[in-house]
């Protein structure tokens, strides 16, 4: 089942998400865009995702309300200022908000938030599709918006607390590798 405005808002008060009473909609939490940017740089080499290997990437970190300039395609990681504490009957996917994906701003579909994943920030693969116009983003803007689907419990041993690679994550994730 889909939480709605009432169970979004018991989550913000029970920590689930932190964030602001302002970010819930009626279906959705809005997230805003963290301080850490992690900006793809030219590898001199094929990457290769079976050895996990990572593109090479150079770190940034944006004062509140800096912009930064995203180049027509041009990739970035980027974080969420909201932390989450998925329990283990909760489930949770982001969003691009409409807004951005109608000006060429794009997300890469690999937002889904096990049950249990916890203590972390949400990493976000941004790209601008724009072939002509570079986008401005800056820390604290709506940039997605999370949507949570509640389910039977999943056992502790196996929920994403017991098999996740990515709790305890603060800040923008590179991979650890497909496993």
């Amino acid at each position: 089942m889909i939480k709605t405005y009432n169970s979004l808002m018991e989550l913000i008060r029970a920590g689930v998400i932190t964030g602001e009473e302002d970010l819930v909609n009626a279906a959705s939490i809005d997230v805003r865009l963290g301080n850490v940017l992690k900006i793809e740089v030219k590898s001199h080499k094929p990457i290769d995702l079976a050895k996990k290997e990572n593109i090479p990437m150079a770190t940034m970190e944006l004062k509140d309300d800096e912009p930064f300039v995203l180049m027509p395609g041009q990739f970035i990681l980027a974080e969420t200022k909201e932390f989450f504490n998925l329990p283990n009957n909760l489930a949770s996917i982001i969003f691009l908000k409409s807004s951005g994906a109608r000006n060429g701003l794009n997300h890469l579909h690999a937002g889904w938030c096990d049950p249990g994943w916890h203590g972390s920030t949400l990493t976000m693969e941004l790209t601008n599709v724009c072939q002509l116009n570079e986008l401005i983003i800056r820390p604290n803007m709506k940039v997605g918006q999370m949507v949570f689907l509640e389910g039977e419990p999943v056992p502790d041993e196996h929920s994403y607390a017991a098999k996740g690679q990515y709790n305890n994550q603060k800040g923008a994730q590179q991979s650890k590798g497909i496993r």
